[in-house]
């Protein structure tokens, strides 16, 4: 059996990669209360492509799970769902950056070179 193309396994690894921090990145700035297609925007301005076959689902597994609550506004000509974070959510999105953190650390540090000791 021949081993899959580094392109595909690299692309599957990315995918993956990206799963957890799509979620904690919608966690980190629905302070605001923002559309789908606002949060879309959002997260692409700042470099981070999502799907919106991606992101809705997501968002309404995030709501089933308490992280996020969402309101209709029907103010305006087109009715829209606008998502924030919970209580809950807060702690989990704080919980979530800290780990983001050690983990950045951790693989800084295996990316680091060490010194040859002597």
């Amino acid at each position: 059996m021949a081993p899959e193309p580094v392109d595909q396994v690299v692309a599957s690894h990315t995918q993956e990669l990206r799963r957890g921090t799509t979620v904690l990145a919608c966690l980190l700035v629905l302070d605001e209360p923002r559309y789908g297609y606002a949060l879309l925007r959002t997260l692409a301005d700042a470099g981070l492509d999502v799907e919106a076959g991606t992101l809705y689902p997501l968002l309404r597994r995030l709501e089933t799970q308490g992280l996020l609550e969402s309101d209709w506004n029907t103010d305006e000509s087109r009715p829209r769902k606008f998502y924030r974070i919970t209580g809950l959510g807060a702690r989990a999105r704080d919980a979530l950056e800290a780990e983001r953190l050690r983990l950045h650390a951790a693989l800084s540090a295996l990316s680091r070179p060490t010194p040859p000791e002597d």
